[in-house]
């Protein structure tokens, strides 16, 4: 039925319906028979002829509708329509059948219609089946209708200079110019609307350092080698458990992505990698193995822990020269245990994270946040306990004051396998600072500063060494960028990188320092 239909048909239906208005003695016979259709040429035409309505009538401009457009009302012979009046269901019943029979006569003028423009009707439903043959066929086709695919690649033109003693001892290290790629394609699948199978696949070339060999503190976030192979790099589900708990888990995830929120607001363009830890390498060390995670997050409040294993797929748990060592849950694990409490309103919050790794197995710190000594330090045979505090603030509108993150880190190795080494402490900080919508809508500029990972703190058992040749590796980074956001798919980072000591375990008396340029190019399909 018709829209115009039911609103006709519903208010007389419920007079039907309801009890009635007045007994069988008040019935008006004459008034029923302004309703039958043999006096329907007797009907009012005009709202005008009902002496007593008046456009000031709440409703006026339903009743007008209803003479001029169907014609099925009628009035009383003393020419009112006594709207205040009650109706009685025979009254109600003469005047649906009234609206039914204009009804039809409108529905025959519409048939006429239809036959009159037969022909071109007939193109358009054509037209229409055709798009539907053409809908089915994309249907039967797509790829999925439960996953999408995300991707992006970076492609980055670099190269670094160093200046001070021993600089072209470095620059023939770690000195030339390249220009290589990353690449990521993420299938996200839902099967209920609120869960999500990511699965991650990942290629690149990227030697990490421009052209050195190994990974220095001028390594990139998106730096992978995996010679140009095409690898699993992510694989793993996360569903809902009640209004307030999540569950993460499968054979290949990452740390982070068993948190409910990352503690930082710098930067939005990923470059220098040391600067995308949120201050703290060692409590926010990224591992990447085999685990799951749960959260709690009722509002701005979170609180989470998880446990991976970077070699939960070894079928070796023991570590005695035989094999390489491995499990879920034994000595010999390269586990990561990570929890973190979190308090994040809208624009602004702040974070304390632990965790408890052992770094003979792969967890430790690299050389991309942390200078050669640390990193040493922290693959141990032992286990390492990591803590971080980080904050962040972000200003509701862009302008002259730029969102502040800031993080500091502090690792404690209670044994050490470097030999002459008992145990050491290491820590990091940094402020990063990022305005938005620099120059045109959609551009950012960021800066940062900061300490890679460095030896705070050592105790040394041989007396050959000398607890200054440990401490004095800790050196300052800066890094500034400029995001040119090209399109909405595509930006531009020219970005410039600098160390007051680029050297692994370079000594405070040496005036080694480096500088570092790129010019990034990203893709996002």
């Amino acid at each position: 039925m018709k829209l115009f239909q039911q609103l006709l048909v519903a208010p007389a239906a419920l007079g039907l319906l309801a009890p009635v208005a007045a007994n069988a003695a008040d019935i008006n016979v004459d008034a029923m028979a302004e309703y039958a259709p043999s006096s329907r040429k007797e009907q009012v035409t005009s709202i005008t002829q009902f002496s007593d309505v008046y456009p000031t009538d709440w409703a006026y401009q339903a009743l007008a509708n209803l003479i001029e457009r169907y014609g099925c009302v009628a009035g009383y012979p003393n020419g009112t329509f006594s709207g205040n009046r009650a109706m009685t269901r025979y009254e109600a019943a003469a005047l649906l059948n009234s609206c039914l029979d204009s009804v039809t006569e409108l529905t025959d003028d519409l048939a006429r219609l239809i036959k009159e423009f037969e022909r071109e009707l007939a193109i358009i439903r054509g037209r229409v089946d055709g798009l539907e043959a053409r809908v089915g066929e994309l249907e039967a086709t797509q790829f999925s209708t439960t996953t999408k695919l995300k991707g992006s690649t970076h492609w980055v033109f670099g190269a670094a200079k160093y200046h001070g003693s021993g600089k072209d001892a470095m620059a023939a290290a770690a000195g030339a110019t390249t220009f290589s790629y990353d690449l990521r394609l993420a299938l996200e699948t839902s099967f209920t609307g609120k869960d999500s199978l990511v699965t991650r696949l990942r290629s690149g070339n990227m030697n990490n350092i421009f052209g050195g060999t190994g990974v220095g503190l001028f390594g990139q976030e998106y730096g992978v080698d995996t010679g140009n192979v095409v690898v699993i790099d992510r694989l793993f589900y996360s569903f809902p458990v009640g209004d307030d708990f999540t569950i993460v888990g499968g054979p290949r995830v990452r740390m982070d992505n068993m948190l409910p929120l990352w503690p930082s607001a710098y930067p939005s363009d990923m470059t220098m990698d040391f600067f995308t830890y949120a201050g703290a390498p060692g409590a926010y060390n990224l591992a990447l193995g085999g685990g799951a995670g749960i959260w709690w997050k009722p509002g701005d409040f979170s609180i989470s822990t998880s446990y991976l294993s970077t070699n939960a797929n070894n079928g070796c748990p023991t570590n005695d020269g035989t094999c390489d060592g491995g499990g879920i849950g034994t000595d010999a694990a390269g586990m990561s245990a990570t929890t973190q409490i979190a308090y994040a309103p809208e624009n602004w919050g702040i974070a304390a994270a632990y965790t408890k790794a052992s770094g003979s197995n792969g967890v430790g710190l690299y050389g991309g946040n942390a200078t050669r000594g640390a990193e040493l330090m922290s693959l141990t045979d032992g286990q390492t306990n990591s803590f971080g505090v980080s904050a962040w603030w972000m200003p509701e509108d862009s302008g002259w004051i730029p969102s502040v993150s800031g993080g500091w880190g502090l690792t404690d190795i209670s044994s050490s396998s470097v030999p002459g080494v008992n145990n050491a402490t290491t820590q990091s900080w940094y402020v990063g600072l990022e305005w938005s919508d620099v120059f045109l809508e959609g551009n950012s500029f960021g800066m940062a500063v900061g300490q890679p990972t460095f030896i705070t703190d050592i105790d040394v058992n041989n007396s050959k060494f000398d607890e200054d040749d440990f401490l004095a590796g800790g050196g300052y980074a800066w890094e500034f960028f400029y995001k040119f956001q090209v399109t909405d798919n595509i930006t531009v980072t020219p970005a410039v990188h600098y160390l007051s000591k680029p050297f692994a375990n370079q000594r405070s008396d040496n005036d080694l320092t480096g500088l570092s340029g790129l010019v990034k190019t990203t893709f996002k399909f």
